[in-house]
């Protein structure tokens, strides 16, 4: 005869859930500040007045509802919630987790696998209900909609305005100025060192030699560091700011989405506003220093060790060869084939051996096209076109190139050749 034990099922132990709560506001005015206050309140309170909850916090976040970066509270909630501390959210509507139809889908199924549930107030829908899927995903998409109208409704009227000539007066950080009243005003001692900075490149001292009395006097940027960027003393002097005029748009924003920003290099109209506030210098200080600035530029240094002006910028059969240059010896880099490879060295080197020029690299044509389609193309495929616009000369050294720009800056890249 079978022998048959019973084995009692487990009854589910009714343990308390640890609920959170998630809030979020676009930006901290006054208003939106305090409907934030309210609502960490109201869910403070909610969550502890309920018998079978324990409260594992309220997580809030001022930022856009568009885009994940800088959304460090959603991303410690979820983080804490896949270790097991949170068992249940809740949230007033779909819009306030995110804008962007794809994120709020990939957030509802990660808590959903680990059998989290997100409750939308507004909505009255808990993610955890699989069916609920395509209601939370159709829903996330009308707010996604809501917020590609209200940003072309703002691009809408910034164009209005540039086109009336209106400048924007709010400057966070700008060497010699601020803001009174909505109106743009001279800081009398800031003013003084940027006259101070462009009388120095018109005294012939290099923007490395700039930044070395600057620092020697004490001087501190206008943010209260004790060290300058170089890159800073260039923007400075280019930015037309300083003799009463403004340049709008010089950026605009490709996609309202990923709220990527481009350089305006012809993409869309620009306007210029002559007159637009007080000047720092003179408008022919400030054309001296243009031209300065472009004749250095066009300074190139012989095999001699001379230094002569080039005519032209861009000439050859190669747009590299217009580029490229020997950070030992200063002359220029020659295109040549080797195994099958397409690479480039320095002329010196080529000509007179390699004890004439010690520490030139050999440089692989398709790694510096890949360099510079990271750095200079943002991340897409190579682009002579862009290229062209953006970039001065590539210096290259022992261990690494130097990419120096149009605006003056410059980025280092380690050298590497497979």
């Amino acid at each position: 005869m079978k022998n048959v034990r019973i084995i009692p099922a487990k009854l589910k132990e009714n343990k308390k859930l640890k609920v959170a709560a998630y809030c979020r506001v676009s930006t901290s005015g006054l208003e939106q500040l305090r409907s934030l206050e309210i609502q960490i309140s109201a869910y403070t309170k909610m969550i502890k007045s309920h018998t079978n909850w324990i409260f594992a916090g309220v997580y809030y976040d001022i930022e856009s509802g568009i885009r994940r970066s800088g959304r460090k509270s959603l991303d410690k909630l979820l983080k804490k919630a896949a270790k097991g501390k949170i068992d249940y959210i809740i949230t007033k509507s779909i819009s306030r987790v995110s804008r962007d139809t794809l994120e709020i889908l990939k957030i509802i199924r990660f808590l959903r696998e680990r059998g989290i549930n997100m409750h939308f107030e507004n909505e009255k829908l808990d993610s955890i209900e699989a069916d609920k899927e395509f209601e939370i995903t159709l829903r996330g998409m009308l707010a996604q909609d809501e917020s590609r109208n209200i940003s072309e409704n703002i691009q809408w009227g910034i164009q209005r305005k540039f086109e009336k000539g209106d400048i924007f007066t709010k400057y966070k950080s700008f060497m010699g100025y601020d803001c009174v009243d909505d109106e743009i005003t001279v800081v009398p001692e800031q003013a003084e060192v940027v006259r101070k900075i462009f009388e120095l490149y018109l005294q012939g001292l290099s923007l490395g030699q700039i930044k070395s009395y600057l620092e020697s006097q004490g001087i501190k940027t206008v943010t209260g560091k004790e060290i300058w960027d170089t890159k800073t003393i260039q923007r400075m002097l280019k930015n037309e700011k300083y003799k009463g005029d403004t340049m709008l748009q010089k950026t605009f924003t490709e996609d309202f989405m990923t709220g990527k920003k481009s350089k305006n290099i012809g993409q869309r109209s620009r306007h210029y506003v002559k007159d637009s506030h007080p000047a720092i210098v003179s408008a022919e200080i400030f054309d001296k220093v243009q031209g300065e600035m472009a004749r250095r530029a066009r300074l190139v240094s012989k095999e001699d060790g001379t230094v002569e002006s080039s005519g032209r910028k861009y000439n050859g059969k190669y747009f590299l060869g217009n580029l490229l240059v020997c950070g030992d010896c200063g002359a220029s880099y020659r295109r040549r084939k080797e195994r099958g490879k397409v690479v480039w060295r320095c002329a010196t080197r080529i000509e007179k051996g390699k004890d004439a020029c010690h520490n030139s690299p050999t440089l692989n044509e398709g790694w510096v096209q890949d360099v510079l389609a990271e750095a200079v193309c943002q991340n897409e495929a190579y682009d002579e076109g862009i290229v062209r616009n953006e970039v001065d000369k590539i210096q290259a050294f022992d261990a690494f190139i130097l990419i120096s720009r149009e605006d003056g800056s410059q980025e280092k890249r380690l050298f590497k050749n497979d």
